[in-house]
């Protein structure tokens, strides 16, 4: 079992890792466009709107399923700590609060990975919002 504690260790926290890369990436990408944004110039408020919003359900998805990851691993945590105190019977709590620890590190970084995404998710829909109401100001 003590690949899993590897596969914690390594495979979920680097996910995470990873997810929360790609999540503020593509939020400094959208940032980055809607600041170049001249509603003025579109024809079709619907052509705006399509370019306004791609690639910004990735941030939403990573957001929402980023805590399930990080429960994921809490669960493979305990049952790491559950089966190695199984194992040998009786365990020092030593061993049992380090496999509980590792457990609860994968949440905390389900949870850094998150709310983060959460919170650009919201700033960019309402800077699309505000940039479809300025196209629609500009048309009547």
């Amino acid at each position: 079992m003590e690949w899993l504690k590897f596969g914690i260790d390594f495979g979920i926290i680097g996910l995470l890792v990873f997810l929360s890369v790609v999540s503020v990436s593509v939020a400094i990408e959208r940032w980055l466009t809607y600041r170049r944004i001249r509603p003025a110039d579109f024809g079709s408020k619907k052509e705006l709107e399509l370019m306004l919003t791609s690639r910004v359900h990735v941030i939403a998805t990573i957001g929402s399923s980023a805590p399930y990851v990080g429960l994921l691993g809490t669960v493979l945590g305990i049952m790491l700590t559950f089966y190695t105190l199984g194992n040998q019977g009786f365990m020092d709590t030593g061993k049992i609060m380090v496999g509980l620890a590792l457990a609860l590190k994968a949440t905390a970084a389900g949870l850094l990975v998150a709310i983060p995404s959460v919170v650009l998710y919201n700033f960019l829909l309402r800077k699309v919002k505000r940039l479809l109401l300025e196209w629609d100001i500009h048309h009547g």
